[in-house]
């Protein structure tokens, strides 16, 4: 099926400060103080993400949808949702 390793999304990494995600040749990382959705989240549910499109990852267990973009590019994007942790 085309597409399938070019939008390829792969979790490497959960610590105490957040997670990483491998996107093509990329490492990015996901604090909790930037994306408190993922910080009570269990390791299967964080596991389960699929890449959409280019720019859209969803985590279907947490029904959580974020721009590729506002990962790679925090300041452009200054409104994060708040949430307890």
């Amino acid at each position: 099926m085309l597409g399938l390793t070019t939008l390829a999304v792969e979790v490497t990494h959960i610590s105490n400060n957040g997670l990483w995600l491998l996107l093509g040749g990329e490492e990015l990382l996901l604090t909790y103080d930037q994306f408190p959705c993922f910080y009570k989240a269990t390791v299967d549910q964080i596991s389960h993400v699929e890449r959409p499109t280019q720019n859209h990852l969803y985590w279907p267990e947490l029904d959580v949808d974020i721009a590729v973009e506002s990962i790679s590019r925090p300041l452009a994007f200054p409104l994060f949702a708040k949430g307890a942790r």
